[in-house]
């Protein structure tokens, strides 16, 4: 009579495949598989979790049936008790005693259960849970300029080679990837991700995995989710410092001596993260204790600098714990939700220095990301710097601060409002401009206007009409609505008249306001005054006749001219910007009116 062997499977056997790797290699003859009740109901829930281990365990007792092994199923459903205690080890004493019942061998791939077995008197024999391999077939696929490896069912594998701004897309051979390849390919990578030190789990599903592997980070995605098994592996090909981006001593000096709210910005395959990890180098070789948020945490740093993923599933936990640890900077990979804006935020007011990554298509895109999800005027406390990377090289910085004035374009006073300047870092030429206008926020790009041909034809216009009153004047074109003309001190009266009467006639013949002002100071006589005010004005009174031009001088500086009216006085308003600077001088002193 040919002697059954009774075997005893644990869920660490199952999830490994190694029974029905027994069987192909005709190791395991005359055997009844049993398994217990309680390991159908965990693989089950892992699988309903969408855990890939629930679905290997599940596909390999199906495998084991269709081999025409004996198997029978044992024992009874767990009880709520158990299921809580499960994480304690519950069900690896469940599933022993039912080899124990059975007078069954207990295959595992779990020493302490193997071990545990023995102690109990129990037969057992226990499976390496993992053979390292020296070379994965994903490996195998990648030469040392790949940037990307793209895996897909029914497609010809596909790599990405080259460098950040500079590669192709190449087929790395002409037969297809199949289904079966691909379950093999996934298989091996999550073996290689549970048992191997520097391999794992980012995200973890049935139809979307996420796999950090040593510097591999590998997406896994299956239908229904994608409409076919797909597997793509990015790696970084480079390592750099700050010394390989040949930045200017200014900035470098920045870099040095304040770094509070940076943004790297660029688009996808850039060298974003490559800058930003030899960012994050260069602070720590400062002296700078220095963390990273990043989900997957694929950022090439070294030891010293701490990788932090999401705590409990969010960033969120993760900056709790981060204030109690008080690094002096944090770089944050990959700013995408609202809630990574939220704590990238939240970080930065409270004190530590942040350098942020965002995909941006322009410099100015990664400000709009913040648009709407920050009050506008909080967003140059949280953000100083944008550093927008492009083909592997710093194309562009900006610097962000928060005035209060009248936008550019707008002319009157009383427009003025919080205005966010973007400048150039190297140039600080003023480049965009944002701030609230009704409900809506603007984000308005200045430019520097060329003088175009119906500038210079208005500029010869206006010279020629003010010819008659002075032989050289100066015209300066603001606007389309407004220009300034600069003459003589005696021509100043001849062009405005009477009550203003010619430069009025000179405006509406020329179709644009015009404002006169002194060429050339020539300084004869100081002259006293009185001065009352009234309401909203400040009335400044001169012993002069009517028709005379007064210049008011704050110290050495010109202010503005006027010609006397009929009562020999000037008024000015107390809210306009003479006023104010009026005001001012009167309190100091330093007031002077010349005719």
């Amino acid at each position: 009579m040919v002697k059954i062997n009774k075997i005893v499977p644990d869920t660490s056997v199952l999830i490994s495949g190694i029974l029905s790797g027994m069987i192909e290699k005709k190791e395991l003859k005359n055997a009844e598989i049993i398994i217990p009740e309680f390991v159908m109901e965990e693989l089950r829930a892992q699988a309903s979790r969408g855990r890939e281990i629930g679905f290997s365990g599940l596909e390999e007792i199906k495998t084991l049936r269709s081999k025409k092994i004996k198997i029978k199923r044992y024992g009874r459903r767990q009880t709520y008790e158990e299921i809580q205690l499960s994480k304690y080890g519950r069900i690896d004493a469940l599933i022993l005693d039912v080899a124990k019942k059975e007078k069954a061998t207990l295959y595992t791939a779990d020493y302490v259960q193997h071990i545990t077995a023995q102690a109990e008197g129990v037969k057992s024999k226990h499976f390496p849970s993992y053979d390292k391999k020296k070379k994965l077939k994903i490996s195998s696929m990648i030469t040392d300029d790949t940037m990307s490896l793209h895996l897909k069912e029914g497609v010809v594998p596909l790599a990405k080679k080259g460098f950040p701004g500079s590669f192709e897309l190449v087929p790395i051979r002409e037969k297809i990837i199949s289904s079966e390849e691909l379950d093999e390919i996934i298989n091996e990578i999550m073996q290689t991700t549970r048992y191997q030190k520097d391999s794992f789990l980012e995200m973890s599903g049935h139809t979307a995995s996420v796999i950090q592997m040593g510097d591999m980070r590998i997406s896994i995605t299956r239908p229904p989710f994608s409409d076919a098994i797909e597997v793509t592996v990015v790696r970084p090909i480079i390592k750099l410092t700050i010394d390989d981006y040949k930045l200017s001593d200014k900035l470098k000096k920045r870099l040095n001596e304040k770094v509070d709210g940076v943004i790297i910005s660029g688009p996808p395959g850039s060298g974003k993260s490559t800058f930003a990890a030899s960012i994050a180098e260069f602070l720590e070789n400062q002296g700078k204790i220095v963390k990273t948020l990043e989900s997957p945490r694929d950022l090439q740093v070294s030891k010293k600098i701490t990788q932090y993923s999401k705590l409990r599933g969010s960033f969120e936990n993760t900056a709790d714990l981060l204030l109690l640890v008080r690094p002096d900077y944090t770089v944050f990979d990959e700013v995408r939700k609202t809630e990574d804006f939220s704590t990238f935020s939240d970080l930065r007011l409270a004190g530590i220095g942040m350098i942020g990554v965002v995909h941006a298509t322009d410099p100015i895109d990664s400000v709009h990301r913040f648009i709407g999800r920050i009050e506008l005027g909080m967003i140059p406390h949280i953000i100083d710097t944008i550093i927008y990377i492009n083909k592997g090289a710093v194309d562009k910085v900006y610097t962000l601060s928060l005035v209060v004035r009248t936008p550019t374009g707008m002319t009157e006073a009383d427009l003025a409002r919080p205005v966010v300047e973007i400048r150039d870092f190297e140039s600080q030429n003023l480049e965009y401009e944002i701030y609230t206008y009704g409900e809506e926020n603007i984000v308005i790009p200045i430019t520097k206007k060329r003088k175009s041909g119906i500038e210079d034809l208005a500029r010869k216009q206006i010279i020629s009409m003010m010819r008659k009153f002075d032989q050289d004047p100066e015209v300066d074109i603001i606007d389309d609505n407004r220009a300034i003309v600069k003459v003589d001190n005696d021509s100043i009266a001849r062009i405005i008249g009477k009550k203003g009467k010619t430069i009025k006639e000179l405006e509406e013949r020329l179709g644009i306001s015009i404002e006169v002002s002194p060429k050339i100071s020539t300084l004869k006589n100081e002259i006293t005054f009185d001065k009352e005010e009234t309401g909203a004005y400040i009335v400044f009174m001169f012993p002069a006749k009517p028709g005379e031009i007064v210049n008011f001088y704050i110290g050495n500086d010109l202010l503005f001219s006027a010609t006397l009216g009929k009562n020999s006085t000037v008024r000015v308003s107390k809210n306009s910007d003479q006023g104010k600077d009026l005001l001012r001088a009167i309190l100091k002193n330093q007031l002077k009116v010349f005719i």
